[in-house]
């Protein structure tokens, strides 16, 4: 029998309410992240860490609340990286427009590597989206317009909406934090509306799902599409941060880390995503002098993460606090 903090929380779902302890995590979040630039932190670092974790949060939608597993979400993030830098650079877009362009990107590649992958489930529907990413990777590799090897360099950032002049890293910021903010807004809403009170039911028992009358299909391709557009509006992002797209962003170790931050802050959670997009980033920042040896590092970090947060740091937490997270 559920207890009276799942009651609670099911109910709050089924009426779009926010539970206190999200409430009070957003707050915190986006409290500490408007406060980041005036306490000392490098914008570009923080502004790294919210593409991420923005990434983390998108595969997390698929895996934690749809029980589906993808291993090709870097076609997403690099796809949109590569689409939004050349409209950036050679169409001269805005960055609102390049962002969008990016998440329409994700969308439609979404929709297509969806449409096969979905037919499938666990292993069988990691492989075809890997398959796919591959696809994308030799795409961006040999397409004239995405520089092959170099990538698409010195991708300007132009006036926002036309007016304003973000070409600042400390401006540019409070841009890449309000995307990162809508973002996470909608995951939660997502998470807490109908279709994803269905999609948790799809995971937990799908046949029972079928039974009830529900086009598991259809809801499955739709958050799919979903979690590729918001890995989109990451990767455009992350382009316009650091004026670069490049193979890096398509490369099949994408995907894998963005399994790693998910696992390692806690699947299934809002705010586990942002953590071990956190942990992950700043690794590769303050352990860069070890070069090679940041793999290795990273390995051992998530050995021991796994074994002492089964949940996940921010589901442990959660499981401790009795509060969803």
């Amino acid at each position: 029998m559920a207890d009276a903090t799942q009651v609670t929380t099911v109910r709050q779902s089924a009426l779009g309410l926010m539970p206190a302890s999200h409430r009070i995590g957003f707050v915190v979040l986006f409290g500490l992240l408007l406060a980041a630039p005036f306490l000392g932190f490098y914008p570009v670092f923080v502004m790294k860490i919210m593409c991420f974790a923005l990434f983390a949060c998108a595969f997390n939608l698929l895996l934690g609340y749809g029980g589906l597993l993808s291993f090709g979400h870097a076609a997403f993030f690099g796809g949109a990286a590569y689409v939004s830098a050349h409209a950036a650079k050679a169409w001269g877009f805005t960055p609102e427009l390049a962002v969008l362009l990016g998440t329409a990107t994700g969308a439609a590649l979404g929709l297509v590597i969806g449409f096969f992958a979905i037919r499938r489930s666990g292993i069988y529907m990691t492989m075809i989206t890997l398959a796919f990413a591959q696809m994308v990777f030799f795409f961006s590799l040999q397409a004239p317009f995405t520089g092959g090897e170099d990538g698409i360099q010195a991708v300007p950032r132009r006036f926002l909406f036309g007016v304003f002049d973000i070409s600042s890293d400390f401006r540019f910021y409070f841009f890449v934090l309000a995307i990162f903010a809508i973002g996470m807004l909608l995951i939660h809403r997502i998470i807490h509306s109908p279709f994803g009170q269905v999609m948790k039911a799809i995971r937990e028992n799908e046949p029972r799902s079928v039974s009830l009358g529900y086009q598991v299909p259809r809801y499955k391709l739709a958050l799919f599409t979903m979690s590729a557009a918001l890995a989109g509006t990451a990767g455009a992002t992350k382009a316009l941060v650091f004026q670069l797209a490049s193979l890096t962003d398509v490369h099949w170790s994408m995907s894998g880390e963005v399994v790693l931050m998910a696992l390692l802050g806690g699947v299934g959670t809002i705010f586990g995503p942002v953590v071990g997009a956190a942990v992950i980033v700043a690794m590769q920042n303050y352990f860069a002098s070890f070069g090679a040896w940041v793999t290795v590092l990273q390995g051992v970090i998530f050995v021991l993460g796994v074994l002492l947060f089964r949940e996940g740091i921010i589901g442990v937490i959660g499981k401790w606090l009795k509060k969803p997270l």
